[in-house]
């Protein structure tokens, strides 16, 4: 973990990705938001205060040296979905997509996330960088994969691309029903390996940072890690969707992940 210049937040990182590129995973501290939103709520789709979310984005744009608008981030819709990014967009323009990729300098992807997966990719060669929102319903469905091919679009390799996995729900936390585990074994047996029996009959539990881990190895990625942080089980640190249902809350913050090509 690594500290902002000033103090604001720690900021998670791994040391993948090389110079001239720079990425965080923010947490949920050291923004201007309150109550159920305290403190660093990136989330436009929250029913936050939008001077809170903008006064918050703006503190994380300051971070990744960019201004207030080139912090770009989408309208996630748990797609396989992914936009080639070539010039910023306001709030009201934000493309329905999951992913985003570009080669611009300048332009800082970001997704938010509270509990679902957050993946920044980076090919330092061919300085081409991708990032996305893989849930379960992502990771499914191919949004991992369509990244990656929207960086190779753009001239990457995907052996030279690295891949991170930022905090997500664990499958210590992760209970899901006996539909949920239909679907994946109905589509590939193999699929039985990421969930483990619980306590509550007919029940089990996720793993969904190996089945995005799983995902990208099958797509041949460079290199993956994940910082293995739950997004459940560190409630000082992270929003969690699924902590907030558990307590009967309105509504939860959203985390932010962000990378950029720095010049």
């Amino acid at each position: 973990m690594t500290m902002h210049p000033s103090a604001l937040q720690p900021i998670l990182a791994a040391p993948l990705m090389q110079e001239g590129i720079r990425h965080a995973f923010f947490t949920r501290q050291g923004g201007a938001s309150s109550g159920i939103y305290a403190s660093l709520n990136g989330g436009q789709g929250s029913d936050d205060h939008p001077a809170a979310v903008a006064a918050n984005r703006e503190r994380m744009a300051g971070f990744m040296g960019v201004t207030p608008d080139h912090l770009l981030s989408c309208w996630q819709i748990h797609s396989a979905d992914v936009v080639s990014v070539t010039k910023p967009w306001t709030r009201d323009q934000r493309p329905k997509a999951d992913g985003m990729v570009t080669n611009r300098p300048g332009l800082c992807l970001a997704v938010a996330t509270a509990d679902c997966g957050p993946v920044l990719f980076a090919d330092p060669k061919a300085r081409v960088i991708g990032a996305c929102h893989s849930g379960w319903k992502g990771a499914f469905t191919g949004i991992l994969e369509a990244t990656l091919d929207g960086m190779e679009a753009l001239g990457a390799r995907r052996a030279d691309i690295h891949a991170v996995l930022g905090p997500t729900i664990s499958a210590r936390a992760y209970e899901v029903g006996p539909e949920f585990v239909a679907r994946f074994i109905d589509t590939n047996p193999d699929f039985a390996v990421f969930f483990t029996p619980s306590t509550k009959a007919g029940h089990a539990m996720f793993d969904l940072p190996a089945l995005i881990g799983h995902r990208l190895q099958l797509a041949q990625v460079g290199s993956f890690t994940n910082l293995d942080r739950c997004t459940y089980g560190e409630p000082e640190l992270f929003f969690s969707y699924r902590r907030t249902t558990h307590a009967s809350e309105p509504d939860y913050g959203r985390l932010m992940a962000a990378i950029a090509l720095t010049s």
